[in-house]
């Protein structure tokens, strides 16, 4: 019996449960059950236990604690892999989940350290002037909410399918349950077991539910995030649930998706690009055998390659072998279940009514190492619509299965996409930039990502039906409109934006980032000699001034080679309507400026990487003076080093107080001085 994690413990269910049969050959390999789990103990638990905890820690702590995480579970993955051939995936199936799944908690690890603060709010652009005197000013942030992340998912990915949603939830703040889906409970179960025995994550962070969610979310209220991936008709009961019509409580959605996959019209069978597009349908339809969100179900072809396409699909899928996914030599396994088979088997059967199998037999396959009728095994199959077809842009077979329609020009193919009423992903496959341009644009509306390939991209690309963790998955209307990874995206998806108002130096304090018009301190100690440990937001130097002669602007022409007319010929400069004559470049006033507000002696400051939001605002002329006001902005420890990165406003200004530059500069400051002391 399959156990759910609730409340600090494992809880086995009391009655005999449901059996979850093995897909290859029917035998049982564990039973579901969640009957007499106290799911309100789950979700105050959620609330009171692990929330705080998440909460407790910045971004780079749960960065660091997902890292920890995705480098054991990678470690160990091996252990899972016999458990995911029991599902019906071969081992590139496997890794594409398993893998996959770890590789995400990696990929947002890696993000919370370098585009997250070490804090544990997150701002939202810039700050806002809302007054003349600048004495009331306004900021977006972005903070934790206090509730828990419900994660419903599907049977197709029992791994990636969790992580890609826990990963972004933990860097927000999020508790997450985790409810898998029957068919393939006990992958997800094995994974949750051994996340909760490492300790990694404190305690409350990760539940997991094996079994029914009923009355799960009547639990639920305004702080809470429910996370659906599975058909348009779950995901419509749960849109019409209380807790979320009356509640408040967010739901995302990932609902059908009827993917296509578009041959530009500039390609023929001669070129690379024909053999690309032929590929990614045989692999949309035979990896995890074709049970893929992503997966395309319409390949859409120009009239007059109809043929040749077909004839080349038909080829390269008779050489796929079905069979026992534990078996090296099988390229495709069984479906999930019997049910799911019978499933697509009726979905084929509606899609008969408007086009012709033209490879595989629905009730008919041969297998290796295997029974055909007690495993959930499908022949792969391919069928050509006829003109005007209406089924295949209204039904989804989820399995291997794809339709090929043809196009007449490219406003039919976009118009045709279209007919799928929003999808997940849709490739284009062109070598033509021109057709790059008007079908992406054509297919963006109805589409949460578009991939573009040609001969160039391909050694690279990582095809169609793979979401990556820095790109946004979902999509608008059938597919459900929701919005899943995208980088940081996904986490400021599940925080709270709220504009807050109020004077300068109460923003600095709220925020912990230095609003410009708030209280500045400028000390004896120049802020250089001081160490991580020592620095405040908001110290600040003043520097002296300096003049900007002629002859600083032309040996700066002569030494760099910037002999811009603007800075190197007075009566070129004179018809200038900007300048009026010579101006010092923007970057001799940077470097310039860098020399009035640098502490030249060794100390704390190890390095300057980098200058962000530079801009020149008012032009210096020929003996204007200039000076610096350098501030500390933002501090930001880095937990794996004995330094941290520091950010100062700087604001150059000339002899009349005109700001003529600003722009941030970015230091590395060790955080003791001496180092070790």
């Amino acid at each position: 019996m399959l156990e759910s994690y609730a409340a600090g413990r494992w809880f086995r269910a009391d009655d005999d449960g449901e059996p979850l049969p093995d897909a290859a050959t029917g035998a049982e390999v564990a039973r579901l059950s969640s009957r007499g789990l106290d799911l309100r103990a789950m979700v105050d638990h959620a609330r009171t236990v692990g929330g705080p905890a998440v909460r407790e820690l910045t971004f780079h702590q749960r960065a660091a604690a997902l890292k920890e995480l995705a480098k054991l579970l990678m470690a160990e993955k091996e252990g899972f892999y016999p458990l995911s051939a029991r599902t019906g995936a071969t081992r590139r199936d496997s890794a594409v989940d398993i893998d996959g799944g770890f590789g995400t908690l990696f990929s947002y690890a890696g993000k919370g350290v370098r585009e997250l603060p070490n804090d544990t709010i997150v701002l939202d652009g810039g700050v806002e002037r809302l007054g003349r005197g600048g004495t009331f000013v306004g900021q977006h942030l972005h903070t934790s909410r206090p509730g828990v992340a419900v994660q419903i998912n599907a049977f197709n990915f029992p791994v990636w399918g969790m992580l890609e949603k826990l990963a972004p939830a933990f860097l927000a703040g999020l508790p997450s349950i985790v409810k898998p889906a029957a068919q393939t409970a006990y992958l997800a179960e094995a994974v949750v077991r051994r996340v909760i025995e490492s300790g990694i994550l404190p305690e409350g962070a990760l539940q997991l539910l094996s079994g029914s969610p009923h009355g799960l979310l009547e639990e639920l209220g305004e702080q809470d995030y429910v996370g659906f991936t599975g058909s348009a008709r779950t995901a419509g009961v749960l849109r019409a649930h209380p807790s979320v019509v009356r509640g408040g409580t967010r739901l995302g959605v990932e609902a059908d998706s009827l993917n296509c996959s578009i041959l530009g019209p500039d390609v023929t069978p001669d070129d690379p690009e024909f053999d690309l597009f032929v590929t990614g349908v045989v692999t949309e339809m035979t990896v995890k055998a074709g049970q893929k969100c992503t997966a395309i179900r319409r390949a859409l072809v120009p009239e007059a390659l109809t043929g040749a396409v077909v004839d080349a699909l038909t080829a390269r899928l008779a050489e796929v072998t079905v069979g026992d996914p534990a078996n090296d030599e099988v390229r495709m396994g069984p479906l999930a279940s019997l049910g799911q088979r019978q499933e697509v088997r009726e979905a084929v059967a509606a899609l008969r009514r408007s086009a012709e199998v033209v490879f595989g037999d629905p009730g008919r396959v041969g297998v290796l190492d295997a029974d055909a009728e007690r495993g959930a095994f499908l022949s792969p199959l391919l069928l050509k619509a006829a003109p005007g077809a209406s089924e295949p842009h209204d039904v989804e077979p989820f399995g291997p299965v794809s339709t090929v329609l043809a196009y007449s020009t490219l406003a039919d193919a976009i118009a045709m996409a279209a007919r799928g009423k929003g999808s997940l992903v849709a490739s284009l496959v062109t070598h033509d930039p021109r057709v790059a341009r008007e079908v992406t644009i054509g297919l963006a509306p109805w589409h949460g990502r578009v991939l573009v390939l040609d001969r160039t991209a391909a050694a690279e690309s990582t095809g169609h039906g793979s979401p990556l963790p820095v790109l946004v998955h979902g999509g608008p209307g059938r597919a459900g409109g929701g919005e899943e990874l995208g980088g940081v995206r996904g986490v400021l998806h599940l925080m709270q934006r709220t504009a807050v108002q109020g004077s300068p130096d109460m923003l600095t304090a709220i925020t912990d980032h230095w609003t410009p018009g708030s209280h500045r301190r400028v000390e004896d100690v120049h802020p250089f000699r001081k160490s991580l440990a020592d620095l405040r937001v908001g110290d600040s130097v003043e520097s002296a001034t300096r003049q900007v002669t002629l002859a600083d602007i032309t040996h700066f022409a002569e030494f760099t080679g910037d002999t811009f007319y603007a800075h190197t010929d007075a009566a070129a400069a004179a018809e200038n309507p900007l300048f009026c004559g010579i101006v010092a470049h923007g970057y001799l006033v940077v470097s310039l400026a860098a020399g009035l507000f640098v502490e030249p002696a060794p100390g704390p400051v190890l390095a300057n990487f980098g200058v962000d939001n530079l801009r020149f605002l008012t032009p210096v002329k020929v003996d204007d003076s200039i000076g610096v006001v350098l501030t500390v902005k933002q501090i930001t420890p880095r937990a794996s080093a004995d330094y941290g990165e520091v950010r100062w406003d700087a604001v150059v200004s000339n002899q009349d107080g005109e700001p003529v530059a600003v722009y941030d500069v970015l230091t590395l400051v060790a955080k003791s001085w001496p180092r070790g002391v």
